[in-house]
């Protein structure tokens, strides 16, 4: 806990009894009166004639006894006077207010009554005075507890349980008594414990002083402490043995808590935290100050922000130092929160900044929105500040900038992009509109409009929103998107290609959900065929030929879902078949009405969002890598969701590692087949390895930036060019069902394909890796805007902890280094991803599983 940091218990949710120990009695006690009008030292009594002391507790609560009194039961004879005895009250301290005061009173029992119970009973105990067994065994009733005779009182005295500030008291507690006085619990009492300030001595300052070092407010340090406590007993032998000093004093010890108790009467709470069970137990307190802001630093920051200073800020320039922190906050990644001296920073030097246009969003971040002219001022300048760029237009449209003219703004900016680029980035800008203030934004109209220049936009633009109307919270916004869509291109006369007009193309759209309805059916069908995979296939063929035959020749073109450009005729029965699954997706081969072929997996059951999702990043890096000069020659294949658990992915011919490894025994035994060269480097074309490293060391960088897990041979396919790629992406960012997985997946039977780990192309492969990713690297802040985007969707390995994952992601750039760091540190993970064994047996097990299967 810092120094400036107050932790606290409300007293409301302290579900405890109010415990106290009355530990002992210090002074000379006064001369009592016996029955034969004596008076008598108590402390000069004998051993025969000991006096009994006992001290009645009673709680009062707004100057009303509340609950039954308490007595102490131990018995001390002479000095010093001790019980060390626990109280603990029936009364809880949630039930407590603000005047809760408890009341002492000190008796004493004269040596005369005493000897009589004595006789009596020779095992009398002061503690049997108290039992109700006694009691009605003494039927002479000689002497009567509830009857306090005036000769047995000592004293009495009362304190307040909350002291000025409502904080509850801990710890020793020194309680003057009156002499001859009950304990008067009314309020003000009259008797209180405390003594008064004028009347305060050394000892009181000292007692003070050790009630702080003893709940540990006070250094401790050994050798110190005990000389000062020895001077304390000096001090105190001192003051009880002066002849002016006829005070007697109660100590009494209340309970103490981890933390301080303050004052709270029961229902004030709006949050109702778990109530306190032991003292030492740790207990969520709501603070009614936590999120304020403080008085002070507010009225300076008006200053410092209001309207006069901006005719002082204007020239004002940042010295080294503060250049470098400036600097510092805008390297930040656009998930991090900036600091109060940061934010005040940016404000102060916000002219200055206008020229840094990656500044922008850090300086909006600064502003106070619900201050009507400090949002002027930033909208003002946000009017007059370098253009930023199309990737830094995304953060602006994350749910941290609420402004509708904020996030107009970024759409302006937004328009910039050509088609290619907005594409990149559709996914997640259908994503935006739920952090938009209306369901007919500045965005939504954006997308349309683009939308009806570009008929692969208008194409995915409707998917993208299709398939969140499941979402009960944002459908009639999503809706409202679509509902603009078809009104607006049922508007167009000559349409988007060629001379189609906007009916006929919205018609095309409305096909596609058509056709899809039909595969969900076919797909019913096939799967509840008993029997093998063959079975199935047989089935699906039969479909297609007798009861579906429409599908095999459409009346009119439909655009390909995966493709809007390319226009399909029917479906090819002989060339479709089934996957041996457990979903039994469909493999089907379209015709295209240029006479090509267009084969899809259309998979119901299976929520592919997820892999909807990598792939766009797949494609958004490859596009990067490519715009650096750098074509690893990645396979972007085409997903695309068509409900929450249904959806469609372009066919790539292919086979998996394992079935390669299964039939070939190593991977250049197989592109031997296919690529052969006897001159070539391992007998193969010096083009195919090439291909072959390149995408290698492409999908290791993606895989471990997304954190891609659950890799084994069945998922890691190979095409007979020498292109790797990934499939099946059911775990990102970080998430692997198996033990101990590596940072990326790099088999032996790859480095092997490379020719070992001392050649000339596996240190290729470590080359293009590095470069891959310092290029990357470069682009976080875009990758990270995007996913940042996604935060509010609903796939569930993103919806589970959005932020965590993010920041995960956001760890995998080691924005913390520089490129050369990089290098090192990304070689290293190559090494330990080829060495790590663990891995090695998991896929062994796997392959027999397989097998066995």
């Amino acid at each position: 806990m810092t120094g400036n940091e107050f932790r606290f218990f409300l007293s409301c949710d302290i579900n405890l009894p109010v415990t106290l120990r009355v530990d002992s009695l210090e002074g000379n006690l006064p001369p009592i009166k016996t029955s034969e009008d004596e008076y008598l030292e108590i402390d000069s009594i004998t051993d025969k004639r000991k006096a009994e002391l006992y001290v009645e507790c009673q709680l009062f609560i707004d100057g009303a006894p509340f609950g039954l009194s308490t007595r102490t039961r131990l018995e001390s004879s002479g000095q010093p006077y001790c019980w060390n005895e626990l109280v603990t009250l029936s009364t809880k301290y949630r039930d407590l207010t603000a005047h809760s005061q408890l009341a002492l009173t000190l008796y004493s029992l004269n040596w005369e009554t005493y000897n009589k119970l004595l006789l009596l009973s020779p095992k009398f105990n002061i503690s049997h005075l108290f039992t109700t067994d006694f009691l009605g065994l003494l039927d002479l009733q000689v002497w009567d507890v509830s009857c306090r005779e005036d000769e047995g009182l000592v004293g009495g005295a009362t304190i307040l349980l909350f002291n000025s500030k409502k904080q509850l008291k801990t710890g020793k507690q020194k309680l003057r008594l009156w002499l001859g006085k009950e304990a008067d619990g009314s309020y003000p009492t009259t008797t209180p414990g405390k003594v008064p300030r004028p009347d305060r001595g050394e000892l009181e300052r000292l007692d003070k002083l050790v009630n702080k070092y003893e709940r540990g407010q006070i250094q401790r340090i050994d050798w110190l402490d005990r000389l000062t406590f020895k001077s304390i007993e000096k001090v105190k032998e001192k003051e009880r043995y002066s002849k002016g000093n006829s005070h007697l004093s109660l100590i009494v010890d209340f309970c103490s808590f981890e933390h301080r108790v303050v004052f709270q009467e029961s229902g004030a709470n709006f949050l109702s935290p778990s109530p306190v069970s032991s003292p030492n137990e740790l207990v969520t307190v709501w603070d009614p100050e936590v999120g304020r802001i403080n008085p002070s630093e507010h009225k300076q920051l008006k200053l410092a922000r209001s309207l006069t200073r901006g005719i002082i800020d204007r020239d004002l320039k940042p010295s080294i130092n503060e250049r470098k922190s400036i600097q510092k906050v805008l390297k930040y990644p656009p998930t991090w929160n900036l600091s109060g001296d940061e934010r005040q920073l940016l404000w102060k030097f916000r002219f200055y900044l206008m020229s840094e246009k990656r500044a922008l969003a850090k300086f909006l971040r600064c502003v106070e929105w619900s201050d009507i002219q400090e949002a002027k001022q930033a909208l003002e300048l946000m009017g007059k500040w370098e253009t930023i760029d199309v990737c830094d237009a995304l953060e602006l449209l994350s749910p941290v900038f609420e402004s509708e003219e904020v996030r107009a703004y970024a759409v302006s900016v937004l328009e910039r992009a050509d088609d290619e680029e907005l594409q990149c980035y559709l996914l997640q800008l259908v994503q935006a509109l739920r952090f938009e203030r209306s369901d007919k934004s500045r965005l939504s109209h954006f997308l349309v409009k683009r939308s009806l220049c570009n008929i692969e936009l208008a194409s995915f633009l409707r998917w993208y929103v299709a398939v969140e109307l499941n979402d009960p919270a944002y459908a009639k916004r999503f809706y409202c998107t679509n509902e603009i869509l078809e009104d607006n291109m049922m508007k167009l006369s000559a349409g988007i290609n060629g001379n189609e007009d906007g009916l006929k193309l919205w018609r095309s759209l409305v096909h596609q959900t058509e056709l899809t309805a039909q595969l969900v059916s076919i797909s019913r069908e096939v799967r509840n065929v008993r029997g093998g995979t063959q079975k199935k296939i047989e089935k699906l063929r039969q479909l297609l030929s007798g009861l579906l035959s429409e599908l095999t020749h459409f009346e009119e073109p439909i655009r390909s879902p995966l493709t809007p450009g390319v226009l399909i005729s029917g479906i090819i029965p002989a060339e479709s078949s089934i996957f041996k699954s457990a979903l039994h997706p469909l493999r089907l081969t379209f015709r295209t009405t240029t006479g090509g072929r267009c084969k899809i997996i259309f998979k119901k059951g299976d929520d592919i969002r997820q892999d909807q999702l990598v792939i766009q990043m797949v494609s958004l890096m490859d596009r990067l890598l490519k715009l650096e000069n750098l074509d690893l020659h990645l396979t972007p294949y085409r997903v695309l969701a068509t409900g929450q658990d249904e959806g469609m992915m372009e066919f790539i011919p292919s086979s998996s590692l394992a079935q390669i490894l299964s039939e070939n025994r190593s991977i250049v035994s197989y592109l031997q087949k296919f690529h052969p060269d006897e001159d070539g480097p391992f007998g193969i074309t010096a083009t195919c390895l090439d291909t072959f490293i390149k995408s290698c060391a492409g999908y290791s960088v993606i895989t471990y930036i997304l954190g891609i897990g659950d890799r084994h041979l069945d998922n890691l396919l190979l095409r007979d060019d020498g292109r790797l790629f990934h499939v099946d992406f059911g775990f990102i960012l970080g998430k692997d069902p198996k033990p101990f997985p590596p940072p990326m997946k790099l088999c032996k039977e790859m480095v092997e394909a490379m020719g070992g780990a001392e050649s000339q192309y596996y240190t290729r492969f470590k080359s293009y890796c590095c470069e891959a990713y310092n290029i990357l690297r470069k682009s976080s802040n875009l990758i990270l805007n995007l996913f940042y985007l996604m935060a509010g969707s609903n796939i569930p390995e993103i919806a589970s902890d959005p932020e965590k994952g993010i920041l995960k992601l956001q760890e995998k750039f080691r924005l913390d280094l520089d490129d050369e760091a990089a290098i090192h540190f990304f070689q290293d993970l190559i090494n330990e991803s080829v060495s790590a064994l663990f891995p090695q047996m998991v896929e062994t097990i796997h392959r027999w599983a397989q097998y066995w299967r």
